[in-house]
């Protein structure tokens, strides 16, 4: 199965995108042991206004992001499937996240590193959302940063340029 769903909205469809977006959760999917699971996860890409929509409606935030993401699971809940490897019968959607290519764009420029090594960023990032980690407490943060720059070296997505 895949394990990604790739949407378009208000922006024009980038076949380029929908590859490289599909190779980074594959990786994440591999990382985390998912991809005998099926699951799959949702990654709609789209404009600054669209996000800015978004936040304002499913957090009360009328402020514009790079990336929003909504789990469908607890982190514990997500932990002992895992552990079991249970897999599901039917598919079932480990979360969706939204991300504004222009903030991609615009924070590549920004911190001085590629479009693709931003993008990947942004999706392993979201990913570990959907996963329960957070970076609320810089203890949590700590543990998710690793788990992202594991990921992005094992892509090769490094802070280089």
């Amino acid at each position: 199965m895949d394990e990604t769903e790739i949407y378009f909205e208000q922006i024009q469809e980038e076949k380029q995108y929908k590859t490289f977006i599909k190779n980074v959760v594959k990786k994440c999917f591999q990382e985390e042991h998912l991809e005998n699971l099926n699951f799959y996860m949702s990654i709609t890409l789209t404009t600054p206004e669209q996000i800015r929509r978004y936040n304002r409606e499913f957090r009360n935030i009328d402020k514009e992001t790079d990336v929003l993401s909504f789990p469908m699971f607890e982190k514990e809940e997500l932990e002992e499937i895992i552990k079991q490897q249970k897999k599901n019968m039917i598919p079932e959607v480990l979360g969706d996240c939204i991300i504004s290519i222009q903030r991609v764009k615009e924070q590549a420029i920004e911190y001085g590193h590629s479009f693709e090594r931003e993008l990947a960023y942004m999706v392993v990032h979201s990913f570990y959302h959907l996963m329960g980690y957070d970076h609320m407490q810089e203890s949590d943060k700590a543990i998710m940063r690793e788990k992202e720059e594991i990921v992005l070296n094992k892509l090769g997505q490094t802070r280089d340029l």
